[in-house]
């Protein structure tokens, strides 16, 4: 089978298409054939192993996962004899917490973050599908959304941004979704309610209080974003820096205003996919990929995430 090699730390140079042994599922495992896989935000930090924090978790000296790709659809192509919840043949997506899906094959135990995929959407929507996990805990589960409730997403026009608007709508919040000017429309017809252009002004200098400051691309401070945080207001990030994690104590101890984040891909179950599923059937939420590129076309995939500047997904299709 054909994979995205990422032998050592580096630019987007270092990425290499190799031939591995196809793996072969255990008793307890499935065989998948990937179909395809999102290239995230975090695929270039984690192939260039800066911010060196970042290397905590993906190895000091070199990549601990040698082959990239969290969110992923595909066909199960065999099971082991304990697999009981999967068949052959099933359209699944989910996500490896072990990365590796940039890879023709990969192997997971039954009890992984995996469900039967939405049955209206494509594969490559589908892979996107996963991203929408980390606006559902860190709004539902981590915010406790409610009803009512001001809602501002910073970076709303991004993979974690598209689904973050749509969520909190279904969960009844009045949403503020800031992005840039050509990304306006895009946010609006996810169901924004209000719209703010970052190029023309700062929702932080606003005298709008919101319950909820979901910065989807770790851009602002928890101190940028306090004032305009209600007494008991919730600001979430996805930076967890080592400043972060101080703020997250301190606020979790003292004062009404709060940050807060989450380990999204570790806290995901099954059972959020399940419920994604039938929100994506529903139609309450959809898909958003902005580019599609072949395996082959990896480093332009990771150099057009770089820019900081799509719009939904960007996805790989696998051969």
């Amino acid at each position: 089978m054909q994979a995205i090699i990422i032998p050592k730390y580096g630019s987007r140079d270092v990425l290499i298409i190799d031939e591995l042994e196809k793996p072969q599922p255990k008793e307890n495992e499935l065989l998948i054939k990937i179909k395809a896989a999102t290239v995230g935000a975090t695929d270039p930090i984690f192939r260039a192993g800066k911010p060196f924090i970042s290397r905590l978790y993906t190895g000091l000296l070199k990549p601990k996962y040698s082959i990239p790709g969290v969110e992923f659809a595909g066909v199960i192509e065999e099971t082991g004899k304990d697999v009981k919840s999967f068949k052959i043949g099933d359209e699944v997506f989910g996500i490896s917490v072990n990365f590796g899906v940039h890879a023709d094959y990969k192997c997971f135990p039954e009890n992984a973050v995996l469900s039967t995929k939405p049955a209206n959407i494509s594969f490559e929507e589908a892979a996107s599908a996963s991203e929408a996990l980390t606006g559902l805990i860190f709004l539902r589960d981590a915010a406790k959304i409610q009803p009512g409730q001001e809602v501002l997403i910073n970076g709303a026009s991004g993979a974690v941004g598209t689904y973050a608007i749509q969520l909190a709508k279904y969960f009844g919040a009045k949403v503020t979704a800031v992005c840039g000017t050509s990304n306006l429309e895009l946010v609006k017809s996810l169901g924004a309610d209000y719209v703010s252009d970052y190029t023309r002004e700062d929702f932080t200098s606003n005298e709008k209080k919101y319950d909820i400051i979901f910065d989807a691309i770790g851009w602002r401070t928890f101190a940028k974003c306090k004032p305009v945080l209600k007494s008991d207001g919730v600001y979430l990030t996805t930076n967890p820096g080592l400043g972060v994690m101080f703020q997250i104590i301190w606020t979790s101890i003292f004062g009404g205003k709060k940050i807060k984040w989450i380990a999204s891909g570790l806290k995901a179950k099954s059972s959020d996919l399940c419920y994604l599923k039938e929100l994506f059937e529903s139609g309450h939420i959809k898909p958003v990929v902005d580019k599609i590129y072949k395996m082959r076309q990896i480093a332009e995939a990771h150099e057009y995430v770089e820019t900081g500047h799509k719009k939904g997904s960007a996805v790989i299709t696998l051969n």
